[in-house]
C-alpha cells in the first residue's frame, strides 16, 4: 500500500507565501512523475505543477514565476513554494504521484492521491 502525505497548508495574506510537502510512503519502488493539483469551490480540479523524477517541469500559466515545484528523490517528497499569493489561489491542493510497485502478484503502476491540504488567501 502507498500513502502520499500533505502538509504545509493554511491562512495567508495576500502577496504572502506558502509551502506545501508531500511525502509518500509505503511499497514504492520508484516515482515517475509528481504533481500538484489544486480545487476551488464550484470548480474542477487543474493541474498547478507537476515535476518528472529527473527533475523536468511545467507549471499552469496562472502561476508561473509565482510558484516553484522541486523534489528530493532520496526521501520521495515533493515540494510547492507558492510566493505572492493571490486570492484566486484559494483553493484544496492535492498531491499526485505515478509510484511503480512490486508485489507477489509482480510489478505494477499507478497514480496515487494525496486528502488534500487547504490553501486559504484572504486579508
Amino acid at each position: 500500500q502507498v500513502q502520499l502525505v500533505e502538509s504545509g497548508g493554511g491562512l495567508v495574506q495576500p502577496g504572502g507565501s506558502l509551502r506545501l510537502s508531500c511525502a509518500a510512503s509505503g511499497n514504492i519502488f520508484s516515482i515517475n512523475r509528481m504533481g500538484w493539483y489544486r480545487q476551488a469551490p464550484g470548480k474542477e480540479r487543474e493541474l498547478v505543477a507537476a515535476i518528472t523524477s529527473s527533475g523536468s517541469t511545467n507549471y499552469a500559466d496562472s502561476v508561473k514565476g509565482r510558484f516553484t515545484i522541486s523534489r528530493d528523490n532520496a526521501k520521495n517528497t515533493v515540494y510547492l513554494q507558492m510566493n505572492s499569493l493571490k486570492p484566486e489561489d484559494t483553493a484544496l491542493y492535492y498531491c499526485n504521484a505515478d509510484i511503480r510497485s512490486y508485489s507477489d502478484r509482480g510489478w505494477y503502476g499507478r497514480a496515487y492521491w494525496g486528502q488534500g491540504t487547504q490553501v486559504t488567501v484572504s486579508s
